[in-house]
């Protein structure tokens, strides 16, 4: 599989980064947008917009909206679009500058009056003059992608390198902690790190970092202190209740952990919390496990609240579970966004019973998994329709080494349908959480229940059609189903019953597809 390090996810799991970003304040004069450094990075930005946007865009509205950003630093600049093509800029209501506008897709000219326009305000603004280049950087990218949509954001450097973190991993020793204002208490030791092997434990106190008391530093800075590059040397001064000492660790990479399993009679349930570089590897050493358990009857994946996280992950997860066939297909305006990602035999769970469970906080790179087993036939989907969030983000790192996450593709399962705005629909539906383990079964023993014309509609609707979207969404309501016991209940049912597994698998079947499919919803599922 040609994979690539796309990021789907409208949530990020994140954790404070050890890399900073150059934030220097300003004390002279407009420094903050003086030079060729401005105007490159707002260049670079504009151009990647233009070019990878996901729909066309016109850069000369886009940048318009960005140059109006100004404004959030100094609500006395405004900036007005006149006519013949110029723009003004207006402090305390007195045109301060007029500038004639450049070509529409000129993505450069644009940059270069954004920063003209900034020096401009800069000449009387106040706040404009003790601002950061950062901030003039946020301010403009943030204004710029809100006419967008709301996945396409701009991080500077320090939150950057947060999302790096979280994806990739970080040099660091492998806990988490609660801040305590003398000291932290560790709350978990991830296994196999440098805390594990040193024999740190949940509840041991930190009250000193390489030295320097932990009394006065805020989150942010205690994460930075635990962090750096990977093989340095950190020492922490630690008490329990046995008495106090130092400990010296090595830094590792650290990615912090997203799969967990337990185990009940025979079927093991395999919660996947998002999608980060090592998750994938996670499933599918759970598997083999698995496999072992005497009894073995199957797997519930536990997909609930899982926002997504990186494509790669997520097509690997699926491809665990499916033979041959379609995983997802992704389209967009640029060349490199057509994509689409295949299935290959010899995986570990290809002939495992699997019921998968979805609710309303699943989400892109979860959705992907969940539409490419249902659609494949080799899950049964349990739980409510899920999010709805179903386009790719391309993450472009910029010259300030921020970066530009921008939508530039949309998912699509493999029966072709659009996942954004849609989801995936559960072949059994627990919205009703009152609803008896015997009623929700009850549709799937006697072989009706709606879900087979409803998933054909869901297979056949139009990305355009946003009033049927809406109303199949209402056959099965997304809601926060992360603690619910029901979902679980029916998958141990079905995984209990493999005469049942087979009905309920066959409910959504593609072929179903080829009947007449109804004008309308058939109801809620029940």
């Amino acid at each position: 599989m040609d994979l690539h390090r796309w990021t789907v996810s409208g949530l990020f799991f994140l954790i404070a980064a050890f890399t900073p970003g150059s934030q220097a304040g300003v004390s002279s004069a407009d420094p903050t947008i003086n030079g060729p450094q401005t105007e490159r990075v707002l260049g670079y930005g504009l151009t990647v917009i233009r070019d990878r946007y996901v729909t066309p865009v016109v850069i000369g509205n886009v940048a318009f909206e960005g140059m109006r950003g100004i404004s959030v630093i100094d609500p006395t600049v405004t900036v007005e679009r006149r006519p013949h093509r110029h723009i003004a800029i207006h402090y305390r209501d007195e045109t301060i500058a007029d500038f004639p506008a450049p070509p529409d897709n000129d993505a450069d000219a644009w940059a270069a009056l954004i920063a003209r326009a900034g020096r401009a305000a800069a000449s009387h603004s106040s706040a404009l003059q003790a601002a950061t280049r950062e901030k003039f950087y946020e301010a403009v990218f943030d204004a710029a992608l809100s006419k967008l949509d709301i996945f396409s954001r701009y991080a500077g450097a320090r939150e950057a390198a947060e999302h790096q973190a979280a994806r990739n991993g970080f040099g660091g020793i492998g806990v988490r902690f609660e801040l305590h204002p003398d000291d932290i208490q560790l709350t978990e030791v991830m296994p196999g790190t440098p805390a594990a092997d040193v024999h740190l434990e949940t509840g041991d106190l930190v009250t000193a970092i390489d030295g320097a008391a932990i009394s006065g530093m805020d989150q942010d800075t205690v994460s930075q202190r635990l962090r750096g590059p990977i093989g340095s040397q950190v020492v922490l001064t630690v008490r329990r209740r046995t008495g106090a000492g130092q400990v010296a660790l090595k830094r590792s990479l650290i990615v912090p952990p997203t799969v967990a399993m337990t185990v009940k009679d025979g079927i093991a349930t395999i919660a996947v919390s998002s999608f980060n570089s090592k998750t994938a590897a996670s499933v599918e050493s759970e598997l083999r496990k698995a496999k072992g358990i005497p009894g073995f009857r199957g797997v519930i994946l536990d997909l609930r609240g899982n926002p997504g996280g990186l494509l790669d992950q997520g097509v690997a997860v699926a491809d665990l579970f499916v033979a041959r066939g379609l995983i997802v297909a992704a389209r967009g305006r640029h060349p490199d966004s057509v994509q689409s990602y295949d299935a290959h035999p010899g995986d570990i769970g290809e002939d495992m019973d699997v019921v998968t469970l979805v609710d309303g906080g699943t989400a892109s790179a979860a959705e992907i998994v969940a539409g490419a087993l249902q659609d494949n036939g080799r899950a049964i989907l349990v739980g409510t329709n899920s999010y709805g969030k179903g386009t790719v983000q391309t993450v472009k790192a910029l010259p300030n080494k921020g970066e530009l996450t921008l939508t530039w593709s949309r998912f699509h399962a493999p029966s072709g349908y659009a996942l954004h705005g849609l989801g995936v629909l559960p072949t059994i539906c627990t919205t009703d959480t009152r609803a008896s383990l015997s009623s929700l079964l009850t549709p799937v023993r006697e072989g009706h229940g709606g879900v087979t014309a409803n998933i054909a509609m869901w297979r056949t609707n139009s990305v355009d059609d946003q009033d049927e979207r809406r109303e199949l969404r209402s056959v099965c309501p997304s809601a926060q189903h992360t603690d619910t016991a029901i979902d679980a209940d029916v998958a141990r049912a079905l995984l209990s019953d493999h005469a049942l597994y087979l009905r309920a698998l066959a409910l959504t079947q593609q072929q179903s597809t080829a009947s007449s499919a109804p004008s309308r919803p058939s109801g809620r599922q029940h």
